[in-house]
């Protein structure tokens, strides 16, 4: 009987995981050209696709979140699309909208389902807090079920479909907050923070000169669907399940395998959509790096990205100065014991 290393290792299986690594490898150099550090951000968003999962991008303004969007979908040859989050902006202006069009031979006048910038491979949701949750709930159903329902007709989105979104944490005159609904349908929230110093000074230096830097496609839209298939072939331990689904119970304060910090300071936790991200991160890290199987440091290294957002601290945490963050990290190490 075959072991779960041999399970994946099947020979076309075994040159396309090569491929992942190779894929993942010549994503970072491009990225590297025009963003400057913020690696675990670059791995955070290479984790989401190669997992088909959506990533909520936090940062101050001028952290180059817009522009390392842009350059993903520039090296994945992938159709790009921006929508500006702003109070007046309407859920048609997300989805599309029907038009009325008239045959100029017999006069007869149809309907013409224009789309919205939805339909795309990677869409940007820019400061996706700004707009009322009327406009965000337009995401919903393209972020889960990757289509679109418009006048009674149903629009499949093409594959491969992410939203990146970015937040601004520091401005919350004019936000509106993401419903609970709307943050568990994202994957990873991927917090971006400011340089360090030799890193500013060489932005500082690389991008006030007159250089332009070209980024080359690395991978086709449908490779990538490929690459993802085989991510979700990818075998797992029950004992990295058993790890994956701890973790998340020991974020939910009224559960019997719930966390001592959990008791203290959490008042909801996350539900069992982040058992499946936590799997499926693993699986994506793994396949990164050109390896058969993911191990507990991958989980470890992914808990943080997807539960921080889907826990909700309660009055003592604040009261306390303890963040969801900081939550999920004392909780993950509690579990560092397990190899």
């Amino acid at each position: 009987m075959a072991t779960p290393q041999e399970a994946v290792a099947t020979d076309p299986d075994e040159r396309l995981l090569e491929r992942v690594a190779e894929v993942a490898d010549a994503l970072r150099a491009e990225v590297e050209k025009r963003i400057v550090g913020q690696h675990h951000v670059v791995e955070g968003v290479l984790t989401g696709l190669l997992a088909n999962g959506h990533a909520l991008l936090v940062g101050v303004p001028g952290l180059a979140k817009t522009l390392l969007v842009s350059t993903v979908a520039e090296a994945l040859d992938l159709d790009f699309s921006r929508v500006q989050f702003t109070p007046d902006l309407m859920p048609t202006d997300i989805t599309g909208t029907e038009v009325i069009e008239e045959d100029r031979t017999t006069g007869k006048r149809i309907f013409r389902f224009v789309k919205g910038p939805i339909f795309a491979n990677i869409v940007l949701a820019d400061e996706i807090n700004r707009t009322p949750p009327k406009t965000q709930a337009a995401l919903l159903q393209a972020m889960q079920e990757r289509q679109v329902t418009a006048a009674g007709e149903t629009h499949r989105l093409e594959r491969p479909f992410f939203v990146l979104a970015t937040q601004n944490p520091i401005e919350q005159e004019g936000t509106y907050p993401l419903p609970e609904a709307q943050l568990d349908r994202f994957m990873l929230e991927l917090r971006i923070d400011y340089p360090t110093k030799e890193e500013e000074e060489e932005i500082a230096m690389t991008t006030t000169g007159g250089g332009r830097v070209d980024i080359h496609p690395v991978v086709s839209a449908e490779e990538l669907v490929r690459l993802q298939g085989l991510v979700r072939r990818i075998p797992v331990s029950p004992s990295l399940v058993s790890l994956c689904v701890a973790l998340v119970r020991g974020t939910r304060p009224d559960d019997d395998d719930a966390a001592a910090v959990t008791r203290r300071y959490v008042s909801w936790g996350a539900g069992p959509r982040a058992s499946q991200y936590l799997v499926l991160g693993a699986k994506a890290r793994a396949a990164a790096r050109g390896d058969a199987m993911p191990t507990y440091d991958d989980v470890r290294a992914v808990a943080p990205l997807v539960l921080a957002h889907r826990v909700v601290p309660n009055f003592q945490a604040e009261a306390d100065g303890r963040t969801a963050r900081d939550l999920v990290a004392e909780l993950v190490g509690e579990f560092a014991s397990w190899s």
